[in-house]
């Protein structure tokens, strides 16, 4: 329990004890973060008593990460890239892992004068926005189709100059004029029905819609793969986020549908991530 008077320090050691035994996976670091977030101080170097109402505060946040809510939620915003991202229930968290899909997309079209990007399944507008903040001249749009999710893309887009749309990725091809895009990008819902059904306590908080990619995981990118082609310019690319044992049979859906240069790209923990093709 965190007590009114108790020094930062030694909640954040009782925190990260609860947290553990609560089976939190990074609850060494999460229990001070939870103090800092709190009191804006690091408790390590904080001798200043807590006051009733953090301690009341603190106390609620570590009930609810003891219930496996995502850290995210809790926080209500999250640091993607340069960006602070705001985020909470109903859209899917922002992840690292996140971040090679904007480095890898952006590196396509750095060298392009304005170019033109459209990013679908956007949730909190993180892949956007982060491609917008290293490509500071592209035209980004984003597509989302869950009500809740809205809520947080309207404004992260509106804070960071980007563009968003309501509407549906499976259709939405039609709307767009021929040869428009310099790229298009996607994390698209890829797990498994077998995955689906053993999600890790923190995923299982996450909208189902942005998890579920059908009985093998890979509904969105056949799609994908056989309708925005056309969309694209001559030479213009699709960069993909994909599940780390997907590389393989993403990159053959897309070479089936006449896609060219593809390419697997591997995150920090030299797993397949991103997959990149571009329409001849």
């Amino acid at each position: 329990m965190v007590n009114p008077g108790q020094l930062p320090w030694a909640a954040a050691l009782e925190l990260r004890r609860r947290l553990r035994e609560a089976g939190c996976p990074d609850w060494d670091w999460e229990g001070p973060w939870l103090v800092e977030m709190v009191t804006g101080r690091q408790p390590r170097f904080d001798d200043t008593p807590l006051t009733a109402g953090q301690a009341a505060e603190l106390e609620e946040l570590a009930r609810n990460r003891e219930k496996r809510i995502p850290l995210q939620y809790l926080s209500g915003k999250w640091d993607f890239l340069t960006v602070t991202l705001r985020v909470g229930k109903g859209v899917l968290c922002p992840r690292s892992d996140t971040e090679l899909l904007c480095q890898e997309g952006a590196a396509l079209i750095q060298r392009i004068p304005e170019p033109q990007v459209l990013d679908l399944c956007a949730g909190t507008g993180c892949v956007g926005i982060g491609i917008k903040s290293l490509v500071p001249g592209a035209q980004v749009t984003c597509l989302e189709k869950s009500p809740q999710a809205l809520e947080y893309l309207k404004e992260n887009c509106s804070a960071y100059g980007v563009a968003w749309k309501e509407g549906d990725l499976f259709g939405y091809e039609k709307e767009l004029p021929a040869q428009s895009l310099d790229l298009i990008t996607a994390n698209p819902p890829y797990l498994t029905k077998e995955e689906m059904a053993q999600l890790q306590p923190e995923v299982a908080w996450e909208p189902a819609m942005a998890l579920d990619g059908g009985e093998d995981g890979l509904v969105f990118y056949r799609y994908l793969a056989a309708r925005y082609g056309d969309c694209l310019k001559p030479g213009g690319w699709m960069a993909l986020e994909i599940g780390w044992e997907q590389g393989e049979a993403v990159a053959s859906l897309l070479e089936k549908e006449g896609w060219t240069r593809i390419r697997v790209a591997r995150d920090y923990e030299d797993r397949d991530r991103v997959v990149l093709a571009c329409r001849p």
